[in-house]
Order: C-alpha cells, then structure tokens, then sequence
C-alpha cells in the first residue's frame, strides 16, 4: 500500500502553527494511548520545536495525555555538553519540556563530550538505546527545516546521508555550526506512524515549495525524504507556504 500524499497545515503566523501542532501532538498521543499503544516520539531543536511545547503545556486537555508513558528522542543532538544552551534538548527543556509529567528515564539524551569519548561513539550507543527500547517504531517524528532543506542534521550533499546501515551516525563538518553532530539516519526516520514538519518565516519558502516539488531528491532537499506511514504532516505559516502552488 502506497503512503498517504503530504498533508499541507496553513496557518497565520508562527504562534498559530505551533499551537495547531501542539492540539495535533495531544489528540495523537492521547489517541495512540487509547487504542493501547505507549507512544515513542522523536522532537525537534530550535524556536520552533520549542514554541510547539510551550503551546502543549497552554493546553488544558495536555491531562489527556498520560505523559509519564510517552518516550522521548531526539532527531539530532548537537555533540556539545549536558545543558549547554545550544543543544536541542537544553532549549526544549528552558520551554517547559520537564513540566509534562514525563518519567525521567522514558527521556533519551544523546550523549555530549562529557560523556562520550567520540561522536562516532555518542551515535553508535543512541542508535543502540534506540534498538533496545522498541526499535525506533516512532508515533512522531518532528523536523524543523533549514532554508537549505536540511532535517535534523541531514544536510544537502552531505555524506551523512548516505549511511543505510545504522540508526544514528556522527555528522562531522556541518555547514551549520557546531560542527559535530549526531542524527538519526533517513532509515530510522522512515519507521514513523506520522512525520511531521514544522517550519515559520519567509526563509524557509523556498524550501517547503522544494520538498513538496513531484520528483524531489533527498540528495538535494533532505526535507523530501522523510514520510510518515500513516500521515505526513506539514504544518507551516503562510510565509513559509509562500511558494507553494
């Protein structure tokens, strides 16, 4: 059976595009919750992935959700020191993230310098946690997108991208510092129930019109390789869907 085609999300403005996402995450988990499974989901770094947990913890009906039994990742960690302010986790944490009721140990942290000796061997042991909690079978995975393209830290025409054979793998020499990073591989990323997008600003229009173009390369816009089982999901503000048809 062939994917469901992408589903584009208009919305005003940025605010309104990270609490439509943020009512989306709810009813998600809630639902996934209710027909018995316990959710896995991958977040997002950057203003975005911020403001959408900031907007689930506005949310009243955020009780639907038993927290306590969602599992977090991360798509992509920059390989930086625990609590460092340009790590995804550390702004995802100053948005509220701890104020959700989740169980500590259910929240994976990819491993900084402070803990791992190499960022070969901070992705090798993420991949490998990843395997042994349930294999990377993701309610949602959420992406931000870069004005180049780029998802997580899958960047253009970069040799990332063409790893086939692991969950997680180093990136070294990222176009966007800091340079060393660890992500998860297309491959992991594929095994979502939902992918979702979350782009804001007139910076990114380019490149929402570029992955949503018929016959886009993931080589060339990584953004158009990642699609959901059930539902790929673009949530974008009308600056963003300014190039599209």
């Amino acid at each position: 059976m062939s994917e469901p085609s992408p589903e584009v999300l208009r919305h005003p403005d940025k605010q309104a595009t990270a609490d439509a996402a943020a009512a989306q995450l709810v009813s998600t988990l809630a639902t996934a919750q209710r027909e018995g499974r316990e959710p896995q989901v991958a977040l997002t770094g950057g203003s975005m992935g911020s403001a959408i947990i900031a907007s689930v913890l506005a949310r009243p009906d955020h009780a639907d959700v038993d927290w306590s039994r969602v599992t977090v990742w991360w798509g992509d960690e920059r390989y930086l020191p625990a609590g460092d302010a340009e790590r995804n986790d550390t702004q995802n944490d100053a948005a509220g993230l701890g104020s959700l009721g989740m169980d500590p140990a259910r929240v994976h942290r990819v491993d900084g310098p402070d803990r791992a000796a190499s960022v070969e061997a901070s992705a090798q042991a993420y991949g490998d946690l990843i395997r042994q909690e349930g294999g990377g079978e993701f309610e949602v995975v959420m992406f931000g997108v870069g004005p180049d393209g780029h998802i997580a830290s899958l960047f253009p025409h970069h040799p990332a991208q063409r790893v086939f054979d692991r969950i997680a793998v180093a990136v070294h020499d990222s176009p966007k510092p800091p340079p060393d990073r660890v992500t998860l591989t297309f491959e992991a990323l594929n095994h979502a129930r939902e992918v979702w997008f979350l782009v804001a600003g007139e910076d990114k229009a380019q490149a929402v019109a570029a992955a949503l173009a018929p016959g886009a390369d993931r080589w060339d816009v990584p953004a158009s390789g990642v699609s959901g089982g059930t539902a790929t999901r673009w949530f974008v503000d009308e600056a963003a869907a300014a190039d599209l048809p």
